[in-house]
């Protein structure tokens, strides 16, 4: 990073990560420092207690951090709690510690288990409540990823036929063999798709409808609880979290920064309800690819990875960024020097006159922190 931390975060969005196979990250690290383990170890202990009422049986975030337990798929209810704490943990440490409040930030958005830390972090919701119904399905869900396989989906030269995805999954599941459906679009030519039994193997035998160039599956042999797909349903996760959530305090309005949304792929200050979003955040797939057009398109210069080890968006950037510097090395589109685009592209006044995606070329230009790296690297002691 070229830019001070203080200077690039009222330009910056904010990105949380969700769940993933590895969730420690730098914590174990950040927690020996004396400067964070006061700070990292009340926020812990504070979500350690909320997911002990949750799961009915101890959990002790601090003991894990500590030794260094890693956590995954086979305790995927304490993966959850982890990664909220963590995340918020990343939050008061830059507030308590370096004096930088996050709602300088031009925007937030989170991955999966990421949007509901947004939206706590940001004060749309309140931190004490927002993780119990993730926490309560954890269970169920985990359950149901016994018989469920994850793909991704990807052509190396065309966009894939989002409206194609969704009917050949419907297609698949209405022949009553499992269920199949889109989890999240990750970029126009690529999808994560989670199937039950030998669903993906049908998708993979009728994907060539997605689009006119090559298809390509690649399956993830992890275990994936199916959030953010229908699969759920099978155990009435989403209404159940409905029941808890619909008297939760909820107030997009007053979220600072502002979060986007990556279920509706739009400012969670405009839903009607964030109730419903947050329902429809259970078992809708993840618009990750909005997230990254709308961060590209805003006067947004840098984008702030809080969580431990993310990964899943600081790739789908660099993917893009690599994809632009390739491209567009030496070449003028209409006369112009892709230089004189990009700088085009900056210009909020400009931007709405050239062609709507013009902004993704922005890419390689936004600066990106890990956070936890920066935190260890930026220690007082």
């Amino acid at each position: 990073m070229t830019t001070p931390l203080e200077t690039l975060l009222p330009r910056s969005a904010l990105a949380f990560r969700g769940y993933n196979t590895t969730n420690l990250g730098r914590t174990p690290e950040l927690i020996e420092r004396p400067a964070y383990r006061e700070i990292l170890t009340r926020r812990l202990d504070e979500v350690s207690h909320i997911a002990s009422d949750e799961l009915q049986r101890s959990v002790d975030l601090v003991d894990r951090v500590v030794c260094r337990r890693p956590t995954g798929f086979d305790d995927y209810a304490d993966s959850v709690a982890l990664i909220y704490a963590v995340e918020l943990g990343h939050v008061d440490l830059l507030r308590e510690v370096h004096g930088l409040d996050i709602g300088q930030a031009q925007m937030a958005y989170g991955y999966s288990l990421g949007e509901v830390v947004a939206l706590a972090a940001a004060g749309a919701t309140p931190q004490s409540e927002a993780i119990r119904a993730p926490l309560a399905m954890a269970t169920d869900c985990a359950a149901l990823a016994e018989d469920v396989t994850m793909g991704v989906v990807f052509s190396r030269k065309l966009a894939i036929s989002e409206v194609e995805a969704h009917r050949l999954c419907a297609d698949i599941t209405s022949e009553g063999h499992g269920v199949i459906a889109v989890s999240a679009v990750l970029s126009p030519n690529t999808l994560i798709v989670l199937g039950q039994d030998n669903t993906l193997d049908r998708f993979r035998a009728e994907m060539k409808v997605l689009s006119p160039s090559r298809v390509y599956l690649r399956q993830n042999d992890s275990k994936w609880p199916p959030l953010h797909t229908p699969i759920v349903r099978q155990r009435c996760v989403p209404d159940r979290a409905s029941v808890m959530i619909q008297t939760m305090r909820a107030d997009a309005s007053v979220a600072r920064p502002p979060v986007f949304s990556l279920v509706t792929g739009r400012m969670t200050a405009s839903e009607p309800s964030l109730h419903e979003l947050l329902r429809a955040w259970i078992d809708h797939p993840q618009r990750l690819w909005d997230a990254v057009c709308v961060t590209l398109s805003s006067n947004v210069r840098g984008v702030i990875h809080i969580g431990p080890e993310p990964n899943l968006i600081p790739a789908t950037f660099k993917r893009l960024s690599d994809n632009v510097t390739q491209q567009t090395s030496g070449t003028t589109v209409s006369g112009l020097s892709m230089r004189a685009l990009k700088q085009l592209a900056g210009r909020p006044w400009l931007a709405s006159i050239v062609p709507q995606r013009a902004s993704l070329l922005r890419a390689a230009e936004v600066e990106h922190v890990i956070l936890e790296d920066w935190l260890l690297e930026n220690s007082p002691d």
